[in-house]
């Protein structure tokens, strides 16, 4: 990885892991980038070099990754909470937020709770409340929506090579094994007690963290409130590669009855993995992210929405 170090951010109950691409300048202008809810801040590195004259930082969550042995509670507003931690120890005083999958329910609460530490949103496949049925409990809705992704939680693989195998059969990766997945799965393993290697998602973060979007009110609150410039990026492909993805156009032009200031894009032939994780998803989210980027350079009057 070009221009890549790691450090950890103090926060309640230890450090998170934080990855760092890009020049070691604080003046630089920042992108703060968040995952998937069951990923680590290895999602993000073809986005990161990309752009290379951008500070680029992107955490491992509470619960996930090497930050997967900080305590709960969790939810968004912890999240938030951690993510303002990360910026205002490495001294960036305003940053673009982008946030992936369950990354953009973070954002946007970051973005409530610590507006003048963000400058604009970039969510890419995530953000909006999930379009499931009515009644649903918190555990079908993590099967509903993540599937074998959460199931792998729970179990043991002997390696590294079985576990690419579990990933090998998942259709959102056909035709998209590349060398950034490669590294993204031999990040995620962990040793384990008995032997073997385990993901390194905590299953106490994944089941709170659902509940709390699921039933709370910090992502309702933060988009009521929403006063920053904000742009969805929606892959037209779900987590199974099937159509309409994550967000159905419907519901997408449903949403922006109630937020018009929300600018969605389709990013073509892409699902909600390969949009950050194989070109052309990374590629698009990359020059989205510049052009905010180079905002934080102009002046306030000549900057998008000034």
């Amino acid at each position: 990885m070009t221009n890549y170090t790691s450090i950890g951010i103090p926060v309640r109950g230890g450090t998170l892991h934080t990855g760092i691409w890009g020049p070691d300048d604080p003046a630089a202008p920042t992108v703060l980038a968040v995952h998937g809810v069951t990923a680590s801040h290895r999602t993000w590195g073809m986005v990161a070099e990309a752009l290379p004259q951008v500070r680029f930082i992107a955490p491992d969550l509470r619960g996930r990754g090497r930050s997967n042995s900080l305590p709960g509670p969790y939810g968004m507003p912890v999240h938030a909470d951690d993510l303002a931690a990360v910026l205002t120890a490495l001294d960036a005083t305003r940053a673009v937020v982008a946030g992936h999958s369950m990354g953009a329910f973070a954002a946007l609460v970051l973005a409530h709770r610590h507006p003048e530490l963000v400058e604009s949103l970039v969510l890419v496949d995530g953000g909006l409340p999930l379009d499931v049925p009515a009644g649903l409990s918190d555990e079908q809705i993590i099967q509903a929506v993540l599937g074998p992704a959460a199931r792998r939680l729970e179990q043991v693989f002997p390696s590294l090579r079985e576990y690419e195998q579990f990933w090998a059969p998942h259709p959102a990766f056909t035709g998209h094994w590349n060398g950034l997945l490669h590294d993204y799965l031999a990040y995620d393993l962990q040793p384990h007690d008995g032997g073997g290697f385990r993901a390194s998602t905590c299953t106490a973060a994944l089941v709170e963290d659902t509940a709390e979007l699921h039933r709370g009110t910090a992502l309702l609150q933060s988009l009521e409130g929403l006063r920053h410039r904000v742009q969805l990026l929606r892959a037209p492909r779900g987590l199974l590669n099937e159509e309409p993805g994550l967000y159905a156009p419907a519901y997408i032009s449903a949403w922006k009855e109630k937020l018009p200031s929300l600018e969605v894009s389709d990013v073509p032939a892409t699902n909600h993995y390969t949009i950050v994780m194989d070109n052309p998803g990374a590629a698009s989210v990359a020059a989205v992210l510049a052009g905010e980027a180079a905002a934080l350079r102009m002046p306030a009057e000549e900057a998008p929405g000034g």
